[in-house]
């Protein structure tokens, strides 16, 4: 873990505010002797996972990758009633992300980097991933995959992220482990 903080650290000096999120990929994988990178995907991301394999191939690495619906699986075998589908009345293949990650480990992926995997189904990746990963891309369909947009808008335009109980002002957050003298 020590190694990995310290050429994150590394990677953070040299490229910052100079290297997008793709190119500390790059930058993090070689420091870090990665040869086979793996690529865990939802499938609307399919198109932006092709990119991204080719531009980590032209570095170098080997890649692997999967997208969520790989199986076919129906999601009526996890228990989900066709009225709660996303389209009702179709064929809906349920998302795999204990599969991509198994996937994943058995090409031997030394690193994975998550496209827009759906909540839940990314901590099931995560928790099964035996490969250190990262996220490139958050899911947020609502806000075009840039989830901090509710948060920096919270006060104006979307605040109906707010729940019942919003308080009258935001409080600043306890920062654990600050020493009082911070």
């Amino acid at each position: 873990m020590r190694e990995i903080s310290r050429i994150a650290a590394l990677v953070e000096s040299e490229g910052y505010c100079k290297w997008s999120r793709v190119e500390e990929i790059v930058h993090f994988s070689k420091r870090m002797g990665y040869h086979k990178i793996g690529i865990a995907n939802c499938i609307s991301f399919v198109d932006h996972a092709k990119v991204l394999s080719g531009i980590l191939e032209s570095h170098g690495f080997e890649v692997v990758s999967v997208a969520c619906k790989h199986g076919s699986i129906p999601k009526e075998e996890m228990g989900v009633a066709d009225a709660e589908k996303v389209r009702p009345g179709q064929f809906e293949a349920l998302c795999n992300p204990v599969s991509q990650a198994e996937l994943l480990n058995a090409h031997g992926c030394e690193f994975n980097v998550v496209m827009g995997l759906c909540i839940g189904h990314d901590s099931l990746f995560f928790k099964y991933a035996k490969g250190l990963s990262t996220v490139l891309v958050a899911k947020d369909r609502v806000l075009a995959h840039n989830p901090i947009g509710a948060l920096n808008l919270a006060d104006s335009y979307y605040s109906k992220v707010w729940g019942p109980d919003k308080p009258a002002k935001v409080p600043s957050l306890p920062v654990a482990g600050r020493r009082k003298s911070e």
